[in-house]
């Protein structure tokens, strides 16, 4: 099958993890994707392990199914020759300052010349009207800005980091979403667009949707903060062999949970744990129940317990028992492929199943520059493409 988006071509200036994921979301969906580099390349391929030199392992997972080009954009011939991609490109997205594109000659005013249908996306830390605009930005520093690290804060006593890189593959699929909106109103109408997708912005939404409490409401009706999310007895819960994470939600689960323990009257004579609501304004009490309650079994049993009930429970996966996992497994979650440079590789293929346009590994990662001569001997003497 082709991809739902063949025959889009995106021109990706983006480094590190936001925009490279983005693009690869794309990417699997049958784009294509010419990543830009600079001649030192993305410093993402310096991140190891690896078995040649730039060629490490969050770099392969984020950009496959694109093409490599390396070009000095700070040098004129090498700028003109990326203009000289533009009049047969529908995206062109970066992750760089704003500032820095206008002083490169590569604003949207100068873009939309050359191809008034094009798609400009700039995503990077802080929107431009706001007085941060300009502002360094990386995944900590948003999970800082964004009251993310907070939340931390208000559960263990101290802020803290997400062990994950959340803003940066947050905002990137933000920043796919928006691509594929531009995308759809491009085909209706024939418009191209400047967009800006600022992390900063996006991440207080994010963190928000979930945390705005009281304060969604003018005056306030209460504190910021979901009070079951950030109870400090949430789970996971220790059972007699390890931990377990169980969501006893509905007051159908609560019942069933009960009758398990020996308690079957606790939602008609408790009131903590009579309702939704109730169980949430005493979140601490009732996470505190299950976390004393659970270690009379095993996971094993206890899960078990919760399949037959139809209460949503798992173990708690490592990142080794991730490779393993039998329903990853039966699902072909996991690819192993054979790299021209790097050999044997694991790859997580697309998520989901499509009946007619199904996305998929076309390419591997390139290595640094690999498609140079391929990219830009395939136009004619007048600078026409030839694809």
């Amino acid at each position: 099958m082709a991809g739902p988006l063949r025959g889009v071509r995106v021109l990706d200036l983006t480094t590190v993890v936001m925009g490279p994921f983005a693009t690869q979301i794309l990417g699997d969906m049958g784009a294509d994707v010419i990543k830009v580099e600079s001649p030192g390349g993305d410093s993402m391929r310096r991140v190891g392990p690896f078995r040649h030199p730039g060629m490490g392992p969050l770099y392969l997972q984020a950009n496959r199914n694109k093409r490599s080009v390396v070009l000095d954009l700070k040098q004129p011939d090498d700028r003109q020759a990326l203009l000289g991609l533009v009049p047969d490109v529908d995206i062109l997205v970066y992750n760089i300052r704003p500032q820095a594109m206008r002083r490169l000659g590569l604003g949207y005013d100068a873009l939309a010349a050359i191809n008034p249908g094009l798609i400009v996306c700039g995503a990077f830390g802080f929107g431009e009207n706001g007085p941060y605009a300009g502002r360094p930005a990386y995944d900590d520093i948003m999970q800082a800005a964004s009251g993310l690290s907070s939340l931390f804060q208000r559960v263990n006593g101290a802020p803290s980091y997400a062990p994950i890189n959340i803003c940066d593959r947050t905002v990137g699929l933000y920043l796919a979403n928006a691509l594929l909106g531009a995308l759809f109103h491009k085909q209706r109408t024939g418009e191209g667009q400047a967009i800006e997708l600022p992390m900063f912005e996006t991440m207080a939404q994010f963190v928000l949707g979930d945390h705005i409490g009281g304060a969604a409401f003018v005056p306030a009706l209460g504190d910021t903060g979901y009070k079951r999310l950030l109870s400090t007895q949430r789970g996971p819960y220790p059972t007699r062999d390890g931990h377990l994470c169980v969501v006893v939600y509905t007051d159908d689960h609560w019942r069933k949970f009960s009758a398990m323990i020996g308690v079957a009257d606790l939602v008609a004579t408790d009131a903590r744990f009579a309702s939704l609501q109730s169980r949430t304004v005493h979140a601490e009490q009732v996470g505190a129940f299950l976390a004393s309650s659970l270690p009379s079994r095993t996971t094993a049993e206890w899960i078990e317990l919760f399949a037959v009930s139809d209460i949503p429970a798992s173990p708690v996966n490592s990142l080794e028992d991730l490779l393993g996992d039998p329903h990853l497994q039966a699902t072909g979650f996991w690819e192993e492929v054979v790299h021209p440079t790097e050999g044997l590789l694991r790859v997580a293929k697309p998520p989901g199943t499509w009946s007619r346009t199904q996305p998929d590994v076309r390419r591997l990662a390139p290595n640094l520059g690999e498609h140079n001569d391929e990219v830009f001997k395939a136009r004619a003497p007048d600078g026409r493409s030839q694809r």
